[in-house]
């Protein structure tokens, strides 16, 4: 299966702007000798090695189920959004460490201004290519189009952070400003890989979709059943632009399987209203059996939280 058209583009045009920013800040880095282009020219670098993994991911993400995948092969974003994670703390840390070795041997600057031009010229391209991938995967619910958008974004603020600096440095002449600002720098880099790769493994670990999206659910649900039926053990997860619910529905026992068939039709149908693209799986029980009301974990979960609920 061929990669999504409409996720192809958002992945090219960050590929396209990882590679003319890295040119930009390496040429600029070159002529000005500051620690800080080069800082932001890796993470340029590390931007191209991102989008060529989303780029497979997406890829691999698009394959069709199988019967090693039953589900899909979704969470491959959810790895490559916690990849990306791992490479932005990396490039942060060496961009720390060369830092501050340049804190004790501060070099000389030729023509910070120069420079300073550069790193808004490559802020504004990341910021158009950013906010392109996170407006596609927002709207394609896909992470890995979201962590490489953020990524980008965190890029700008790099880039603006850059700019600063050597704007600073060329106003006072105080070469030391240019490291201290890489160190800054470091810092919001490392925070963005941190937070990426705690979204990857909220993701690897099926986490429950957000709360709002689960009342809708619930709301659906509810606004189906008829009287004398009850559900309960309900249970949602993501995989990468797909998401899954799955709960027991509890109907007289007396009703025929086609009448119980039915009702979960209608049911099924009012929650992908709901939530459009959803794949929801029912279970049908006798609502007298006491059985039904003690064959799920969930069942302890979802009595505490009602019990909280004022």
């Amino acid at each position: 299966m061929a990669l999504d058209p409409r996720l192809r583009g958002p992945v090219f045009l960050s590929m396209a702007a990882s590679v003319v920013t890295l040119l930009l800040k390496a040429a600029a880095c070159w002529y000005t000798g500051s620690v800080t282009l080069m800082s932001d020219a890796a993470e340029s670098g590390v931007n191209l090695v991102a989008s060529v993994t989303v780029l497979l991911s997406l890829w691999y993400a698009s394959q069709p189920v199988d019967q090693s995948h039953t589900y899909g092969h979704e969470k491959i974003e959810y790895f490559s959004s916690g990849l990306e994670g791992v490479l932005i703390l990396a490039a942060a840390i060496g961009i720390a460490w060369h830092a501050i070795g340049h804190l004790f041997t501060v070099p000389s600057l030729d023509a910070p201004g120069v420079g300073a031009a550069v790193a808004l010229i490559a802020g504004a391209i990341n910021f158009v290519a950013g906010w392109w991938l996170l407006s596609a995967g927002r709207r394609h619910h896909s992470i890995v189009l979201e962590a490489d958008g953020q990524h980008l974004m965190t890029d700008v603020i790099t880039s603006v952070a850059s700019a600063i600096g050597l704007g600073l440095v060329a106003l006072t002449r105080l070469d030391i400003l240019d490291p201290l600002m890489a160190i800054v720098v470091a810092g919001n880099i490392c925070w963005t890989g941190i937070q990426l790769m705690r979204r990857s493994f909220n993701g690897l670990m099926d986490h429950a979709l957000p709360e709002a999206e689960q009342a809708t659910v619930r709301g659906a649900i509810e606004s189906a059943l008829p009287a004398g039926s009850h559900y309960h053990a309900l249970r949602t997860r993501a995989a990468g632009a797909r998401r899954f619910v799955d709960f027991h529905l509890l109907v007289p026992g007396e009703v025929s399987v086609r009448q119980a068939h039915d009702l979960g039709e209608r049911v099924e149908q009012a929650v992908r209203q709901a939530l459009p693209g959803v794949e929801v799986t029912i279970h049908v029980e006798p609502i007298e059996a006491a059985s039904s009301w003690a064959d799920s974990e969930l069942l302890a979960v979802e009595q505490a939280a009602r019990q909280r609920t004022p």
